[in-house]
C-alpha cells in the first residue's frame, strides 16, 4: 500500500462469507477519520439517521460528566478505499490478530453511532483528557449505499433497547434512580409487587406496578434530582411509602393474599400507575404543608371508594371510554381529589386545572 496510512492493532473476523475488522481508535481521531453522509440529502441518499439535537448534548453531557466511569459500546463503520490486514503470525492460533493499514484517503462511513461520534467530539472540547482513551470500531468492506443502508435498517432493527424499569434498576450513578431502588429495598409491599424488567403489566401479571411507575411517581414526590427534603429525603419517601401502602386497605388485603393483582388492576384505580404518580404529588404536597403531620393527614385515603365502577368519581378524572388514562392531566386531576381528600386546599395551579376539568364535565351535559 502506498501513500499515506492509519495503522491499527486489528482482529479480523467473518460474517455472511465476508471479511471485517475490530480496531481501538484514540478518541482524539474519531471525529477526524469518520465521516458523516450530508444531513441536507434526501433520505434515500443517506446510509443513516439526520443526528438528533436532543441526543448529542446528552451523550456529550454524559462523558464530560462521568470521565472516570464511562460506557460507551462500539461504532460501526464501512471501508471504502485501500486497506490492507498483516497476521501478526503465520500459525492458527494468531492468524486472525493482526495490524492493518487503512488508506487515509479511504472514505469511513459510520453505519452505526453518529450520536456517539459527534457528542465524542463535543465531549473533548470540555474534557480534552479523554483524547487518548480509545473505543472499538467494528469495520466492514464498503460495498455500496444500498448494503450500508441495509445494514444501518439490520442493526437498529435487531438493537433492543432496554425497559424503562431495568434502566432504573441497573443505574447506581442517577440519584432518583437510586431512591427507587432503597424503596424497593425497604418497603415489603414493594418489594413483593413490583416489576423490575417490564415497562407494562399483563391482567394476570401477579405484580400491581412497574419500577418505572414508581421511578416516575418518586420524581413527583422527591423531585428530579431527588432533594426536594434536603438530607432527609431518603428517608422521608421511604417513610412515606410505607404509610401509604398501610392506609389502603386493598394493598394490605393483597400482603395477605385474599386478593390477587390482577383482581386489584381490573376492579380498581389505585393499582394503576397513574394513581401512584398521583400518590407521588400528593406526597410533595402534604409533606411541604404539614411537615411534622403529614402521616396522620393520610387516613383519609381508607375511606375513598377507589372502585372503577364508581364512575361519578374517577370517570373521566382518569378513566376514558377505553379504560385508565395515565396522561399527565389525569395525574394532575388525581391528585387534586387526593389533596382535597387530606383536607389540604388546592393551590392557584391545581385549582385552575380542576376548574377546567369542571367545565369540560359542564360542557359535556350541554352537548348530551
Amino acid at each position: 500500500m502506498s501513500g499515506n496510512f492509519y495503522n491499527f492493532a486489528a482482529i479480523r473476523g467473518v460474517q455472511a462469507g465476508t471479511e471485517y475488522y475490530v480496531i481501538m481508535v484514540p478518541l482524539k481521531m474519531v471525529p477526524k477519520i469518520f465521516e458523516f453522509d450530508s444531513q441536507e440529502l434526501p433520505a434515500d441518499l443517506r446510509a443513516q439517521r439526520v443526528l438528533s439535537n436532543v441526543r448529542v448534548p446528552q451523550i456529550a453531557s454524559y462523558l464530560s460528566e462521568n470521565f472516570e466511569e464511562y460506557t460507551l459500546s462500539s461504532l460501526c463503520a464501512s471501508v471504502d478505499g485501500d486497506l490492507e490486514f498483516t497476521p501478526a503470525s503465520d500459525g492458527l492460533q494468531f492468524r486472525n490478530v493482526g495490524e492493518l493499514r487503512l488508506s487515509m484517503t479511504a472514505r469511513i462511513i459510520l453505519n452505526d453511532g453518529q450520536h456517539r461520534r459527534a457528542a465524542i467530539e463535543e465531549a473533548l472540547k470540555t474534557r480534552p483528557k479523554l483524547e487518548n482513551e480509545t473505543i472499538s470500531v467494528v469495520l466492514f468492506v464498503d460495498e455500496g449505499l444500498e448494503r450500508c443502508q441495509q445494514m444501518f435498517a439490520d442493526l437498529n432493527k435487531n438493537a433492543v433497547r432496554p425497559s424503562g424499569s431495568l434502566n432504573v434498576l441497573y443505574d447506581r450513578r442517577n440519584p432518583l434512580a437510586r431512591l427507587s431502588t432503597r424503596v424497593l429495598e425497604d418497603i415489603p409491599f414493594f418489594q413483593e409487587f413490583t416489576e423490575l424488567e417490564k415497562t407494562s403489566l399483563s391482567n394476570r401479571a401477579k405484580n400491581l406496578f412497574t419500577l418505572s411507575s414508581l421511578n416516575q411517581a418518586n420524581k413527583w414526590l422527591a423531585g428530579q434530582d431527588a432533594n426536594r427534603f434536603g438530607e432527609n429525603t431518603e428517608s422521608t419517601v421511604i417513610a412515606y411509602w410505607r404509610q401509604v401502602s398501610e392506609v389502603i386497605p386493598d394493598w394490605q388485603k393483597l400482603m395477605r393474599g385474599a386478593t390477587t393483582a390482577g383482581d386489584l388492576r381490573k376492579e380498581t384505580v389505585h393499582a394503576h400507575g397513574v394513581m401512584l404518580q398521583a400518590f407521588g404529588v400528593l406526597g410533595a404536597r402534604l409533606i411541604a404543608a404539614k411537615p411534622d403531620g403529614w402521616a396522620e393527614s393520610l387516613a383519609p385515603l381508607a375511606e375513598i371508594d377507589w372502585s372503577k365502577r364508581n364512575a361519578q368519581l374517577w370517570r373521566p378524572r382518569v378513566m376514558g371510554a377505553r379504560g385508565m388514562d395515565g396522561s399527565v392531566k389525569s395525574v394532575h386531576l388525581a391528585a387534586n381529589l387526593l389533596i382535597g381528600a387530606v383536607g389540604l386546599p388546592l393551590n392557584d395551579k391545581e385549582q385552575a386545572n380542576e376548574d377546567d376539568y369542571l367545565a369540560s364535565l359542564a360542557e359535556e351535559k350541554v352537548v348530551a
